[in-house]
């Protein structure tokens, strides 16, 4: 063995001993375990990032489909009746990947389809409903009920994406997609399409708002016709942590004033996005 190799090895070695150390007490619960993790990221045996997917992780195992899903009403979905210039138009405004294709109803689902799929059709000028049901993928459906770590494993088994959540009566109660289930976990994945380089709030089409807790309070005043403190902080993340008392966790909530704050994403050290929304909605 080089010395190289030699040095890898004492150090894995070294690490495993660590979090032996950590664990001499025995826990009796995912909260135990949870708080024996924090306190090996206090003495710096686990970086923040890992202790916050750790936390992620072990939320996800206990949530259900129903608590994160995307509600029927606020589903984008393409009816099949559309004509093809109609449906085209809100697949580019929406900047989605897959819409749910349906019926004569919202409970009719009869396919989903992959934007990606119409490039072809749209470079030939045959975009039309007789080749569009061809190209349809057949839905996936679950139940409200089922575990998120369980959707996580078929999702990763099938090679889906998105998935149709069904009540008790077999009617449609919304969607879920992978990046929904992922976002538990890592916390809130900004692409391309969430947010512009200058901007710090975004609307969510569902009455909230995604708001980057760097956003100066002045502009957050002045977008939310709110007067908070200017003076004592910079930032709006400032101020809600000043509301909170202590660091909040990843879906903590609090209410300032008529404004509902949830955290979207933040570690042990700061508050990264919040969710935004009117109590009164």
């Amino acid at each position: 063995m080089n010395d190289d190799q030699s040095s890898r090895s004492q150090g894995g070695k070294s690490w495993l001993e660590r979090i032996s150390q950590v664990f001499t007490n025995e826990p009796e619960s995912v909260e135990d375990v949870l708080e024996i993790l924090r306190d090996a990221e206090t003495h710096e045996i686990i970086d923040t990032d890992s202790m916050s997917i750790i936390e992620g992780a072990m939320q996800v195992i206990d949530m259900r489909v129903e608590e994160i899903m995307i509600p029927r009403s606020q589903m984008i979905t393409v009816k099949a009746s559309q004509e093809p210039k109609t449906f085209l138009k809100e697949i580019i405004e929406h900047a989605h990947s897959r819409f749910p294709v349906i019926g004569d109803s919202q409970d009719d689902v009869i396919g989903i389809l992959l934007a990606k799929d119409l490039l072809p059709l749209a470079l030939e000028d045959q975009v039309d409903w007789a080749n569009i049901r061809e190209i349809l993928r057949p839905p996936t459906f679950v139940p409200e009920s089922k575990r998120l770590n369980q959707l996580l494993k078929e999702f990763k088994q099938t090679r889906n994406h998105m998935a149709i959540v069904v009540d008790e009566y077999g009617g449609t109660a919304g969607l879920i997609t992978i990046e929904d289930v992922l976002e538990q976990i890592v916390g809130e994945i900004e692409d391309e399409h969430d947010f512009e380089e200058e901007t710090n709030i975004k609307g969510r089409g569902d009455g909230s708002f995604a708001v980057k807790a760097a956003t100066p309070v002045d502009d957050f005043n002045e977008f939310f016709g709110t007067e908070l403190d200017e003076d004592e902080f910079d930032t709006i993340g400032g101020v809600v942590l000043k509301e909170f008392g202590h660091l909040p966790r990843r879906g903590e909530s609090i209410e300032i004033g008529d404004l509902h704050f949830t955290i979207a994403n933040a570690d042990n050290r700061v508050i990264r996005l919040l969710q935004v929304k009117r109590s009164a909605d």
